[in-house]
């Protein structure tokens, strides 16, 4: 099986959590620092950009990570085809870099994550669980298992996870959209937590090979992950939780799979 490099960038923290998401479902992956010689990197076959606050967020969300040399792999990665996934503060870097949705194939910057906003006020960091539902799910590796009538359940942690569109959504794009517990896409808070564009919680290229999300599906991994209170199929997955099975699959179970599959 081909390997995937989950990328440590100065202030990154949620790598472990990824790693340990993506080994438990079958995916062989190595974290490696974002400062290791580019031909180290040579070896692998996708990339995941994990969580956290590189570089303190300075001057923007991910805007100097985007700018380091290791970038240039994984736009050479994109543009091979090969699995590139951002989350959180992940997405931020993919996005300053223009690697989607890259609709125009220049990483031409085209989307920006913003500050929280709550009624077009700022809003400040949220921390809570969200549903997601996720449009056009064939069209991207990392969904294709997912069915347009899924709601999912996934925790967000950011400050700066409001999407914001140079131009209109592409309408053939994979993206996820906040919703409620019944799938409807309410353009309000709390079921938009943000204030993002079209209820956007993330979008794929056009070859579906690259996504930039700002929810953690690593934190929705496993069903112990989930709270009790959700509402839903999981919420009732939850209460019927047996402790012992530690490892039963979580909502975020099919991303993961179709990922290892992918890399066969």
């Amino acid at each position: 099986m081909n390997k995937m490099a989950i990328i440590q960038f100065p202030g990154t923290n949620c790598e472990y959590e990824t790693l340990r998401a993506i080994r438990h479902y079958g995916v062989q992956a190595d974290l490696v620092r974002w400062n290791e010689p580019l031909d180290s990197f040579s070896t692998y076959e996708g990339f995941v950009l994990p969580g956290g606050f590189s570089f303190q967020d300075r001057v923007r969300a991910g805007a100097i990570a985007a700018k380091l040399p290791v970038m240039s792999v994984i736009q050479q990665a994109a543009s091979a085809g090969k699995p590139v996934l951002g989350i959180c503060n992940g997405c931020q870097i993919l996005a300053e870099a223009g690697l989607f949705p890259n609709t125009h194939g220049s990483n031409h910057l085209e989307v920006a994550l913003a500050p929280n906003q709550r009624d077009a006020k700022p809003l400040g960091f949220v921390c809570d669980w969200v549903n997601v539902k996720v449009i056009n799910p064939q069209n991207s590796l990392f969904t294709r298992y997912f069915s347009s009538e899924d709601v999912i359940p996934i925790p967000i942690n950011h400050g700066e996870g409001r999407f914001v569109l140079e131009s209109e959504l592409d309408p053939t794009l994979t993206f996820l959209q906040y919703c409620m517990w019944d799938g409807y896409v309410l353009d309000s808070y709390p079921t938009n937590p943000n204030g993002a564009s079209h209820n956007i919680a993330a979008i794929a290229s056009p070859q579906g090979n690259v996504m930039g999300m700002m929810p953690h599906p690593e934190r929705a991994a496993f069903l112990k992950q989930v709270p009790s209170w959700i509402q839903g199929p999981w919420g009732e997955k939850k209460h019927a939780f047996v402790t012992t099975d530690f490892y039963a699959p979580g909502p975020w179970e099919k991303l993961f799979v179709s990922l290892k599959e992918y890399l066969l």
